[in-house]
């Protein structure tokens, strides 16, 4: 028997070592401006199809653990709370982890009805899918087996119009993500697309723009010699554009 225990372990060890290097094969997360995987799934509010039902939106799609988990209740209430604001900028949010969709309905109404942080409880607008087969956690590369190889980690990838994903975060299980920042990151890509600018460091919402550098220093100094009261510069390839808006 003792033989027996001795033989088995290490062929158990090697199996186990097999399927968890197969499972990191699995993991494939897609590239900035690549397109974002199709998908139809069950939801919170019935079928949910990407990207036919959200054209012309901006998408954002968060990620998360699992259902009645601390954390993640405060992430979801936190977005309830700013649903009507992700409106406004022509977003729409979409959570999806590898729980049931009971479980997603039973969490969602002990979400709606949590005071919080002396805020009254508020109505989720948007749709939790249960991606119980992990067919599009796998798709968006949100399994980590170093982190876990049956719950999602809390990613987040925000999806242009025309369906190109500009943005990409993830976080461990154990740090909840800061939802003012997606909105800063939502707004900045959303003045990017629109302007043809960039944004520099803690750009926030009415700040000045900055240009694509002038190809050498003679552009710049020609660039200086119009005197354009809009623009102006530290530098030969460092020009910004004031936001009038």
């Amino acid at each position: 028997m003792k033989k027996y225990i001795c033989i088995m372990l290490p062929l158990i060890t090697i199996f186990s070592m097999y399927v968890f290097a197969q499972s990191k094969k699995d993991v494939s997360i897609p590239s900035l401006n690549e397109a974002a995987p199709a998908f139809t799934a069950i939801s919170t509010q019935g079928e949910v199809k990407y990207p036919n039902d959200f054209y012309n939106k901006w998408v954002i799609i968060f990620s998360h653990p699992a259902d009645f988990t601390p954390v993640c209740t405060t992430e979801i209430w936190e977005l309830a709370h700013h649903q009507d604001e992700f409106a406004n900028l022509n977003t729409k949010l979409i959570v999806i982890s590898t729980d049931g969709l009971n479980s997603h309905l039973e969490w969602i109404k002990s979400i709606e009805s949590l005071e919080y942080k002396g805020m009254k409880p508020t109505k989720i607008k948007f749709p939790l899918i249960s991606d119980v087969n992990m067919s599009i956690s796998k798709m968006y590369g949100m399994q980590h087996p170093y982190e876990n190889s049956t719950q999602n980690v809390r990613g987040i990838f925000i999806i242009s119009p025309k369906g190109y994903i500009q943005y990409i975060a993830f976080y461990p299980s154990y740090v909840g993500r800061n939802i003012n920042e997606i909105i800063r990151v939502l707004t900045a890509l959303q003045e990017s697309y629109v302007n043809d600018v960039l944004t520099p460091v803690n750009w926030q919402k009415g700040d000045d723009y900055l240009l694509l550098p002038p190809k050498s220093i003679e552009m710049s100094e020609k660039m200086k010699e119009k005197n354009d009261p809009n623009f102006y510069n530290y530098n030969w390839y460092m020009w910004f554009k004031k936001n009038n808006k």
